[in-house]
């Protein structure tokens, strides 16, 4: 079985909204944690460290199949 790890970071913008930042795909664990070391240094992401995951991913498989719904409040 082949994996990719993604990276993503997240944080939450003033409102409540998640601001969410795709870093990238990489072909182990290791090189994944070194991304999260490399963005870690710059603006924004230095602050709020705690905002990066690393998630492993079967490659070749379907990882959503649930179908989706969205809610959009209504602005009052």
């Amino acid at each position: 079985m082949n994996f990719v790890y993604i990276v993503i970071h997240t944080h939450q913008l003033p409102g409540g909204n998640d601001d969410i930042k795709f870093i990238g795909v990489y072909a182990n664990h290791a090189s994944a944690e070194e991304a999260v070391k490399r963005a870690s240094l710059k603006t924004g992401f230095s602050e709020t460290k705690d905002g990066f995951f690393i998630e492993g991913y079967q490659v070749g498989k379907d990882h959503w199949m649930e179908g989706f719904f969205t809610y959009v409040p209504d602005e009052k």
